[in-house]
Parts: structure tokens; C-alpha cells; sequence
């Protein structure tokens, strides 16, 4: 997909640019010094961009001081602001920010209470002249300020709005996105990226290809940023994030990525510059001698390379194998390997296959990488839950740093463990709170109490 050129600072997005890599501090934006450290660590470490947090009007405002901060010891990365459910720090972040993502999930509508709401015609375009109030002067804003803007959408937060027009599916994802980029176009302003992430590989794909599909029916060429967001962490979120990201890359979509893993944001970088070296690496391959994966008449896809390095043979793997998979081609995966043995291929196909929804081995984590909004230490966290509960096969859990995106992406887990405030955990049964406010240090017991107890009671009512 060829895409218009997007300036964000100093970067240049889109158009015959190189795929950019970014990611995403975790620490406080009210804390100058180590956001400053941390963003540096990200920029020496390969970002291209990094985002911040500014869920109020002071982390808004302090990203001034961060990026005079950056600028001062020499770095000239553009910096990020990310903002949900409130317009007015997105105004202020517009001010001092290269780039402000906002998502329509959240930005006018209210958020979202899982509620089946009926709307007239007449009401729904009522709703939309309502963020058009909102939104255009936040773009002219953004013009004379010299700032970008990415239109976020992510699946699990949908305003009940769209949700109640177009229900849980991938046209209501990508309307609620063509809802802005119409704004967008209709004030001639340019400097758009888009993304549609989701922590369900096939929505995320799905959504992505609808969406380019629908902006080409509408003449639109805004560049692309692709994620797949809660992918959690280690060689799943890996996997994951190849899975979704790289099918897409291959098909010639996506400008700009992040690879969200719940590790130290350090660890991403490295992911995706391989992930983009490897799709390059592969073009090139294809164009002189066809490479990939062999579909066999039972429906099994088999893989061969010599590659010596594990991380690059995965996602070697999964590139050869994710377009069918998730297009539902094949439903079997068999690895082969000089430099590997049995027991190892066949772990990482079953993986592969876990990351595209196709066979479950293992409980499925859906986990967010954090940021500044988060409430507690999510890896140490995620490695108590995962400890706690990796013999559950099949079975989704959630563990979400803050309400942002929580209750809306782990709609799909079984459970969810969501921070609530300072030391606070909620549980979710599926998108029902069960328990608030639960002190930390009690809640991975909590959870493992409420599934063990809804364990009995289905083992007894099954009886």
C-alpha cells in the first residue's frame, strides 16, 4: 500500500521512508528525570519514536520539559503523547508534543460501559456532529502547532455507540476509525498516522486489511502503524507480534510498528528491527527464488530453513506461516531444522499456531506491556499469575496494568486481573468485575480462589 509522507518532528513517516520502530515508556511522565533517562535508553537502543503517557493535564504539560530535557543532552526524537478520555489534555499535549495519539474509543464518546444502547439515525448523527465540534479545533490546533496526530483505535474499546451500530466485529473498528479520518480529510489535514490494534491476531489483521480496503474506496493514503497490543511477554508476545505485524508487512502495509511485549520496553526494540530486517530480507529472497512455507494436501503447512539463529528462524517461521493460518488455509504447522532438535520445533509450532488462534497448548496470557498509567509491577506480576496458573490449557487470563483498555480487550479472557488504583486489583469473570479494590498483595491468591471455585461449581453442576 503506497502511503502519503507524515512529518513528526523530525521524522518523516510514510511515502519511500523505512519502516519506523517505536515504543512505549513505562515510567511516570510526572517524573522528568527518569522519563528522560528512559527515553534515552529507548533512543540509544533503536526507537525512532517513543510515546508517553498523559492521562491529566500536567503529564500533558511536562512533556515540554522532557523534550527540553532530551533536547539538551542531544537527542532529537519525536516524542509521543498518548491520551484517553480526555479532549482537553490532548488540546495541551498538541502544544508541546511531536505527535498526539488520540483514540475514538474514548475521546468524545464516553467510555465504555458494555451497554446495549439503541440509536435513531437521527441520534447517531447527532453523536457524530458532536465529535466534529471537538475534534476540528484540536486539528487546527494541531496545524499551527506543527503536530501530528495518530488516530488509535483499539478493538477492545469501542465506544457502545459503535458498538450498538455495528456490534463486536471488524466493520464497527473500521468506522470508528473513517469516522475521524473524514474529519481529517475534510480540513485537508495530513499529518495522520492510523493504527487498529487488537490482542486477537486475527482481528488485528482483519481489521488492518478492512481498513486499508475502506481509506483506498475513499481515496485516503494515511501511513499505517501496526501493533498487536497485550501480546504479553516472552517468546508468546513474540510470536504474537510476528505473527500479526509481520503478516501484514509482507502484504506491503504498515509504516510504522511497535512490538508490545510486558518486559522492560528496552526489549522490544530489538524484536522489531529484526522483524523488519527479516520481512526485507524475505522480499528480496521471494523476488529471486520463491521461499516459505510448503502447503501440504492434508492441510499441514511445513517449514524448512537453515537459519542458525533461534529468534530470526521464529520469525522466519512465522512469516512463512501466519498468512495461512490466520486466512485459515492450514491448520497444522510441522518445523524442520538443521540446528534444532524435535522437541524445540515442535514447542515453537505450537506456539505459532497458539499466536493465530488456531490449536490452544497452553493457557493463553493476555497481557499489556505498561506505561506510565500502570499500577503495579506488571512483569514481576505476570510471572506470578503465569506461575500460578500455567497448567490451565486453554484457558484466556488477562493481566492489565489500568482501566484504559482493560475491561475492553481481555473481553475474550476468562478472568482478568486489572490495576484498579495504587496497590489496588479488580477481578473480571469475562467483562464482569467480580472483586474491587483488592489489596495487591492478596490478588493473585484472589484469583486463583475465584477460578478454583468456579472450577468446583461447574465440575459440580456438570455432575
Amino acid at each position: 500500500m503506497h502511503t502519503h509522507t507524515v512529518h513528526v518532528g523530525n521524522l518523516t513517516i510514510g511515502g519511500d521512508a523505512p519502516i519506523r520502530i517505536q515504543s512505549m515508556a513505562t515510567v511516570s511522565t510526572l517524573d522528568t528525570q527518569g522519563a528522560v533517562q528512559q527515553a534515552i535508553d529507548l533512543i540509544d537502543a533503536g526507537a525512532e519514536l517513543v510515546r508517553f503517557t498523559t492521562q491529566g493535564i500536567r503529564e500533558a504539560e511536562n512533556i515540554r520539559h522532557i523534550k527540553a530535557a532530551l533536547v539538551q543532552r542531544g537527542y532529537y526524537t519525536p516524542i509521543v503523547a498518548d491520551v484517553h478520555f480526555n479532549a482537553a489534555v490532548a488540546d495541551v499535549a498538541a502544544r508541546y508534543a511531536d505527535k498526539v495519539r488520540i483514540n475514538p474509543g474514548n475521546y468524545v464518546d464516553r467510555a465504555r460501559r458494555f451497554e446495549q444502547l439503541d440509536y435513531t439515525d437521527a441520534e447517531y448523527h447527532a453523536e457524530l456532529q458532536r465529535i466534529a465540534q471537538r475534534f476540528i479545533p484540536f486539528l487546527h490546533l494541531c496545524r499551527r502547532h506543527h503536530t501530528a496526530i495518530r488516530i488509535g483505535v483499539n478493538h477492545g474499546s469501542l465506544s457502545d455507540r459503535i458498538m450498538s451500530r455495528y456490534g463486536d466485529t471488524p466493520e464497527g473498528v473500521v468506522e470508528s476509525c473513517m469516522e475521524y479520518l473524514r474529519l481529517c480529510r475534510q480540513e485537508q489535514f495530513a499529518d495522520v498516522v492510523v493504527s487498529i490494534k487488537a490482542s486477537n491476531t486475527v482481528m488485528m489483521v482483519t481489521c488492518v486489511r478492512q481498513l486499508v480496503r475502506a481509506m483506498a474506496r475513499e481515496e485516503m493514503t494515511y501511513p499505517l502503524h501496526l501493533g498487536v497490543t497485550e501480546a504479553g511477554e516472552g517468546e508468546d508476545g513474540r510470536l504474537k507480534s510476528a505473527i500479526g505485524i509481520g503478516t501484514l508487512l509482507q502484504e506491503g502495509i504498515g509504516d510504522t510498528i511497535r512490538v508490545s511485549l510486558s518486559e522492560s520496553p528496552v526489549c522490544e526494540l530489538p524484536v522489531a528491527r529484526s522483524l523488519v530486517e527479516v520481512v526485507t530480507e524475505e522480499r528480496g529472497a521471494q523476488q529471486a527464488q520463491p521461499t516459505g512455507a510448503t502447503m501440504l494436501r492434508n492441510d499441514t503447512l511445513e517449514f524448512s530453513s537453515d537459519e542458525p539463529d533461534w529468534q530470526r528462524y521464529s520469525l522466519r517461521a512465522c512469516l512463512a506461516a501466519g498468512p495461512s493460518l490466520l486466512d485459515r488455509k492450514a491448520h497444522t504447522l510441522v518445523l524442520h531444522s538443521p540446528h534444532f532438535d524435535t522437541p524445540r520445533l515442535e514447542s515453537l509450532a505450537d506456539g505459532i499456531l497458539q499466536a493465530a488462534r488456531i490449536k490452544f497448548t497452553k493457557t493463553e496470557y493476555i497481557a499489556c506491556p505498561g506505561c506510565g498509567r500502570t499500577l503495579y509491577d506488571l512483569p514481576s506480576t505476570l510471572h506470578r499469575v503465569k506461575a500460578a496458573t500455567s497448567h490451565l490449557v486453554g484457558m484466556k487470563i488477562a493481566v492489565m496494568g489500568c482501566i484504559v483498555n482493560g475491561p475492553g480487550e481481555m473481553a475474550d479472557a476468562d478472568y482478568g486481573y486489572v490495576g484498579a488504583g495504587r496497590g489496588k486489583i479488580s477481578l473480571y469473570r469475562g467483562k464482569e468485575c467480580v472483586m474491587k479494590n483488592i489489596p495487591e498483595e492478596e490478588a493473585v491468591d484472589k484469583l486463583l480462589e475465584l477460578i478454583e471455585r468456579d472450577n468446583d461449581s461447574s465440575t459440580h453442576t456438570q455432575r
